[in-house]
């Protein structure tokens, strides 16, 4: 039984796939007062630090199906307040500025990882798991707060109408609008393609590591601090970047180069057992995947329309994980077929075909500019 819960728990983050689903309720659906942003964000966070309570004084062993229900419900309301997070950012700074507000972002939400996962896992080894959880909460506290100090993006004028009318405007209005652009096919090509040799690399990474001879102490060093101070200074080198060259050569500036970055895969083949390769490889691909990825969520967030921003930022980004949830299936089959350095080759090159569709779209469908929202 124990087990059986363990594994149902996993289903948690099924929320962050699936977030643009309600995302539409947050554009349809008009706040009380403060603001739509700041409203949602509020009620979001607020929640969240109820189920956090609620999950902190629960008893897994007596109530296994209310720990999970509360499992479920600080999964909605923490992908809830990345919808409204990633609207608001969207709406409040300019595109020149979108690399710094999302390695921001990263910065924090690594920081809040860390201190969520490892710092309670070492607190609980003092004060038990009820109490290191219920030491969250404070914590917890630092969203609400910033949400009340912060600006409110105006919001676009909405014409009037009923509820139920607005509810479904919500839903189908953000779609048809993005369908409607020109480009439109091309842009959701680049989309899908772009996480791809990310993609398929990431997924045999750990039979890879064992492959080679390394064992779970040197992976973990590998994966450790050091990685992490990788990916915090991707981020901020993206937004660097981002300010620097401007979007559009940022993103082939940033996208060629996590490729490239992709090559060291095969190249660890080459020295197995070698620690210190194995940490070069693990922070240059945390480095550039953090490093890309400013630049191309930036570019999602150029595509959002005033109206409908958290639909629209929710259902693109979740576009790219779908090369892991489809194709990153067959991988096994392919290493089986090719061997491992063959294959990590192939995910270098898998990166190539969205920087070509990359190039046509800035030739023919260049991102547009987002002014400041204030």
């Amino acid at each position: 039984m124990a087990l059986t819960l363990v594994a149902l728990t996993t289903n948690a983050s099924l929320p962050y796939t699936l977030k643009f689903l309600w995302a539409s309720l947050f554009d349809a659906i008009p706040p009380l007062f403060w603001g739509r942003r700041r409203f949602w964000l509020l009620a979001a966070q607020l929640a969240l630090l109820a189920a956090i309570a609620a999950l902190a004084l629960c008893r897994p062993a007596a109530h296994p199906a209310l720990m999970l229900g509360l499992t479920a419900l600080l999964a909605f309301c923490s992908a809830s307040q990345d919808i409204l997070i990633d609207a608001w950012r969207i709406e409040t700074f300019p595109t020149a500025a979108q690399g710094t507000a999302l390695a921001a972002y990263v910065w924090g939400y690594r920081g809040a990882l860390l201190l969520s996962g490892a710092g309670v896992i070492a607190l609980s080894a003092h004060i038990g798991w009820q109490a290191a959880y219920l030491a969250m909460l404070p914590f917890a506290c630092v969203g609400p707060l910033a949400t009340l100090w912060a600006a409110e993006p105006p919001a676009p004028p909405r014409a009037v109408m009923r509820l139920a009318a607005r509810f479904r405007a919500g839903l189908i209005a953000p779609l048809a609008e993005f369908l409607s652009r020109p480009g439109a096919p091309i842009v959701v090509a680049y989309i899908l393609l772009f996480p791809l040799g990310d993609a398929l690399s990431a997924v045999m990474l750990a039979p890879y590591y064992t492959h080679l001879g390394f064992d779970r102490a040197a992976i973990a060093v590998a994966n450790g601090p050091v990685s992490l101070a990788a990916t915090l200074a991707g981020a901020a080198a993206g937004a660097f970047v981002i300010a620097r060259l401007g979007l559009p050569r940022a993103l082939i500036a940033t996208g060629f180069f996590q490729t490239a970055a992709l090559l060291m895969y095969p190249a660890l083949g080459l020295f197995p057992g070698h620690p210190a390769v194995l940490v070069a490889t693990s922070c240059l691909e945390a480095f550039s995947d953090s490093f890309a990825f400013a630049a191309f969520l930036t570019y999602l967030s150029t595509l959002t329309d005033a109206r409908f921003t958290a639909t629209q930022y929710a259902l693109l980004s979740s576009l790219p994980p779908l090369a892991l949830h489809t194709i990153g299936g067959a991988t096994g089959a392919m290493v089986g077929a090719l061997g491992f350095i063959p294959f990590y080759t192939l995910c270098a090159f898998a990166a190539l075909p969205g920087m070509a569709v990359l190039l046509v779209l800035l030739r023919y469908y260049p991102p547009a500019s987002r002014g400041a929202a204030g």
